[in-house]
């Protein structure tokens, strides 16, 4: 159901919820009719689909079937089936190492799974409860506060500055700001594509900043994530680059062996003279044993050992291997097509120099302009990775964000605005009130008349300006993302706090920090 389309009373209506959320009773009558909240997963093999699954192998049943011939030979001729053996211990050894390396993987996974099983805040019977977050229902009203991870689509009814990194499904690692009012179709659009949903949120997004509140709309494999895995399920699993050439070389070495078997017997019959039982059994035996000589029956058991080495490699550096002939796909690769931002880093921002001369005022003024929080005890900030990254800052030099807070209480703020990108806010320490303006460095020097310079405040003159630009230029110049801070002090708290009336005669400062992966 398209709820982003829809009045927020009509939503409560059409999945039989309100504002209060659902009465227990209600919500486990809705968890055992429509199943838990979470993605399908595929059943697991049996310990004999195990066994099967590996003996087909191509180059298995080749060996099975010289086992098979080896011993019919050997018998026929009184000799030892000492080779026969050989060959069963190869098959085996094979097939356990094989088990045993899925089995171990599989069981690694299943405890990471439980590890970091997520819960949700819901209004249960008009009560705030945390319940697991497969426990979630179609109808749930769900708290949202920054650090939240989704566990289902649902439709906002209160953002608060709530801003959400959505890269799991449109690859944009820039958080979007929410909003709880009704969207609209334009002329001839005939739906709103995804990432311009902007009063929904869904599952496998985070909350990076802010706090709302939001009515679950679809869960488990309805969401639009569980429509992904659908699709994925739906595709053809294809064998790895190891397994096509194992499979060649059966075929090859199968073809070879015929010819060689039968051209051996044609000669060994001519070599005979005669055509007699005797010739023919000769002839027979003659071949069929340089059949089974001509087959490598170590092949498996030294690719088998090989790939376990690999994936005992891998695990030391903290991949886990479910298949064994993964190891040799990912060895294969080449190239790898992936979103940078938060795939192949962390999505971490982290201040690796600055331009001032009182770091201290840097560090606390950014600290304070920041909606980032840290807990006592903790050096990881909470909240978006760009204000993550001034209030570790901030800790790092003795600045602890909780203790600002309550040294320099904040009694207003302007918030940030794309078109401005700039944040202000106020904060009130010994009955006098400063201000901190944080953002782009270009629109900051736009509201700033003055500039601290060895601890004094100065004119900030068209040189200076200059000055300013050429080392914001220098930082920009090694991929380094520049933020500027400025600030400003009042007798008293303006009575008006807007941009118009509080971004302007600021004082100027700044610092810079880069985004990579740690």
């Amino acid at each position: 159901m398209k709820s982003y389309l829809k009045e927020i009373s009509d939503v409560f209506k059409e999945v039989n919820s309100s504002e209060n959320g659902l009465s227990t009773s209600d919500a486990r009558k809705r968890l055992e009719k429509n199943g838990p909240n979470k993605l399908n997963e595929a059943k697991k093999a049996t310990l004999f689909q195990k066994i099967i699954s590996s003996i087909i192998d191509p180059m298995i049943i080749m060996l099975l079937i010289t086992a098979v011939i080896s011993a019919v030979v050997s018998i026929s001729q009184g000799d030892s089936i000492s080779d026969v053996f050989i060959i069963l211990f190869v098959v085996v050894i094979n097939t356990i190492l094989g088990i045993v390396q899925e089995s171990k993987a599989e069981k690694a996974i299943d405890s990471l799974k439980k590890m970091t099983a997520s819960t949700s805040k819901v209004l249960r019977d008009g009560k705030e409860v945390i319940v697991k977050s497969e426990d979630l229902v179609v109808g749930d009203v769900v708290l949202l506060e920054a650090g939240d991870v989704l566990s289902a689509d649902c439709r906002i009814i209160e953002s608060h500055s709530l801003k959400v990194e959505e890269s799991v499904l449109t690859g944009e690692s820039v958080p979007v700001n929410k909003i709880n009012t009704i969207l609209s179709l334009g002329e001839k659009q005939k739906d709103i594509s995804l990432g311009d949903r902007l009063n929904m949120l869904y599952s496998g997004s985070t909350i990076v900043y802010g706090r709302g509140k939001a009515i679950v709309v679809e869960s488990g494999m309805d969401t639009e994530i569980g429509k992904i895995a659908n699709a994925l399920e739906q595709t053809q699993k294809e064998e790895t680059p190891l397994q096509k050439k194992m499979s060649e070389l059966s075929k090859m070495l199968t073809k070879l062996v015929l010819i060689i078997c039968v051209l051996v017997f044609i000669i060994g019959f001519v070599r005979h003279g005669s055509f007699t039982a005797v010739a023919i059994i000769d002839s027979l035996l003659t071949a069929i044993a340089l059949a089974v000589a001509a087959i490598p029956e170590g092949i498996p058991a030294v690719v088998t050992i090989i790939l376990s080495i690999g994936v005992t490699s891998m695990a030391n550096r903290k991949a886990l291997i479910r298949k064994l002939s993964a190891v040799e796909a990912l060895g294969c690769t080449q190239i790898i097509c992936s979103d940078k931002t938060g795939t192949l880093t962390q999505n971490k921002m982290t201040v690796v120099d600055s331009y001032s001369c009182d770091k201290e005022l840097l560090s606390k003024g950014m600290a304070l302009c920041s909606d980032s929080v840290i807990e006592k005890g903790s050096n990881k900030a909470l909240g978006e990775p760009t204000e993550n990254a001034l209030v570790e800052f901030a800790n790092k030099l003795g600045f602890p964000k909780y203790d600002l807070d309550k040294e320099f209480k904040r009694i207003g703020e302007v918030p940030f605005d794309s078109n401005r990108k700039l944040m202000s806010t106020l904060h009130e320490k010994d009955g006098k009130v400063v201000q901190y303006t944080k953002g782009a460095c270009e629109m900051l020097l736009n509201i700033c008349t003055k500039y601290l310079k060895d601890g004094k405040v100065q004119d900030l003159t068209k040189e200076n300006i200059e000055e300013i630009k050429k080392i914001n230029k220098e930082y920009a110049d090694k991929a380094l993302r520049v933020l500027g801070l400025a600030y400003t002090e009042y007798d008293k708290k303006p009575e008006n706090i807007s941009s118009e009336t509080v971004e302007k005669d600021l004082i100027f400062v700044r610092i810079c920090w880069n985004d990579r992966s740690l």
